[in-house]
């Protein structure tokens, strides 16, 4: 599968941990990342300051669903489900 043309749903819905051109924080969830072009295509693809989480991302059905908005549903069901829980702790004997 390709990318969506005019779609960029990953680059707004997930969070970004690590640093990039723009963003020396990362980027939170829901935030649009700073390198998303007026088009919606990303202005650093290809480069080697794009994050590896970014350039490992690969489309899927699954994740892109049928339009953008899907995508963006789908995005952030799936940042809320993987992020970690700060109050869940391990006790380890």
């Amino acid at each position: 599968m390709r990318c969506r043309s005019g779609c960029g749903a990953c680059c707004i819905a997930l969070s970004i941990t690590t640093p990039l051109p723009g963003m020396p924080e990362g980027k939170p969830a829901g935030v649009r990342c700073v390198q998303l072009t007026h088009d919606l295509r990303c202005a650093i693809f290809g480069r080697p300051e794009r994050p590896s989480c970014c350039a490992g991302l690969r489309p899927a059905e699954e994740m892109c669903g049928t339009d953008r908005d899907q995508a963006l549903v789908y995005l952030a069901w799936l940042e809320e489900a993987t992020r970690p829980d700060e109050a869940y702790t391990v006790n380890v004997r």
